[in-house]
């Protein structure tokens, strides 16, 4: 079996889960304090809140931006559904927006069509690890006052005109689930560089314990802390942050190793005039946390026989994502239908994931080649 990624781990991860559990300090540690020191010197911000999943960070982003029912929430319509459920999550309503074919992320040009009056924020997802174009979004917020929240979830390490995602918006929201460069089981961050916003995190993260305020009883063995909000339970624990912490390591080293898997894939499909393959602009730094491919005919039945014959010769593989706005509870709140955004439901059509992760023979990639080029 050709699995369309897998995780690398090492002796790296045993040691420090070893000293991790030796310690009997396993949650909201030492390791985790590490980790999270780790995250703010590969993507330089003031401030990281680890939590327990990339989901969990665009939850607490909007709690702490103060997003509520009333408001709106612009999030690209070709994403993964977390994307858009975070809105929901908070009360606010989504304002979708289509993507370009070439990146498939958020259209730029279509960003203030879609903004209203009761518009607050935009999320910029830099999908499969290709940033968005975040000068023009950080101009468009700007114009009509809105933040922005980088969903940075396959973007660990992607850079944009030299700087790294995660740190151009208000927050930076990054996912260590498996299929992400580096991995803690399930795990995110959050980056900023406002404090306001980074006690509010570590306030929605821990239960609704606010940090900032002390109260008279600080410090004294009785004292239980200051609830003056609604929190959650949402923290990383030091077992999964021993992970990360070996896991950043090793991280450059896998991220050029998935750049050498995807620089091949390009090499030997560029001539097939059927195929779109993933745009490397050269003011982008693409990461290639998911190597997606589109059919250019759009036709969903041969992407759809195409994986059927990966699956039968053992070669995993998936679509790239979600056309979100066809998903039936956003069709059913927001009297969507298909066609509606009509780039993204090509590419949910289209595209086709390829295996790729650190270490990948090229014998392997070349059977990936000869079965995609036979069928197309």
């Amino acid at each position: 079996m050709i699995p369309i990624t897998k995780p690398y781990f090492d002796d790296d991860e045993l040691w420090l889960l070893k000293e991790c559990l030796d310690s009997g300090w396993v949650t909201q540690g030492p390791m985790t304090e590490k980790f999270e020191n780790l995250f703010k010197e590969e993507h330089p911000c003031t401030y990281a809140v680890s939590v327990s999943s990339c989901t969990a960070a665009l939850h607490i982003a909007l709690l702490a931006l103060g997003i509520h029912a009333g408001d709106e929430v612009i999030v690209p319509a070709f994403t993964w559904i977390t994307s858009a459920s975070c809105v929901e999550y908070v009360g606010a309503d989504v304002r979708f927006v289509d993507v370009e074919k070439e990146t498939m992320n958020i259209d730029t040009a279509k960003i203030e069509e879609a903004i209203t009056s009761k518009t607050k924020a935009i999320i910029a997802v830099h999908l499969f690890g290709c940033p968005a174009k975040m000068d023009e979004i950080m101009k468009i917020a700007k114009k009509h006052h809105l933040h922005v929240v980088e969903d940075c979830a396959c973007a660990i390490g992607t850079t944009y005109k030299g700087k790294k995602v995660g740190t151009i918006g208000d927050i930076g929201c990054f996912s260590f689930h498996p299929r992400k460069a580096i991995t803690t089981g399930e795990g995110g961050m959050c980056s900023t560089n406002d404090e306001t916003l980074y006690y509010k995190m570590m306030q929605y993260k821990n239960h609704g314990a606010n940090l900032v305020k002390k109260g008279a009883d600080y410090g004294k063995p009785y004292y239980m802390g200051i609830y003056d909000d609604v929190g959650y339970n949402l923290r990383l624990s030091d077992i999964q942050a021993a992970v990360g912490i070996a896991q950043f390591k090793k991280l450059h080293k896998l991220l050029e190793d998935r750049k050498r898997c995807a620089d091949y894939y390009i090499e030997k499909l560029a001539g097939n005039a059927d195929i779109i393959l993933p745009v490397m602009p050269q003011e982008f730094g693409h990461t290639y946390q998911s190597f997606v491919v589109l059919l250019k005919s759009g036709d969903s039945e041969l992407r759809n026989q195409i994986m059927m014959q990966m699956r039968q010769q053992e070669i995993q593989s998936r679509p790239g994502t979600i056309a979100i706005t066809r998903t039936e509870f956003n069709k059913k709140k927001y009297a969507l239908k298909d066609g509606d955004y009509p780039v993204a439901e090509f590419c949910e059509d289209a595209s086709l994931t390829l295996p790729i992760y650190p270490f990948m023979d090229f014998d392997n990639q070349e059977r990936v080649i000869r079965l995609i080029c036979d069928m197309i």
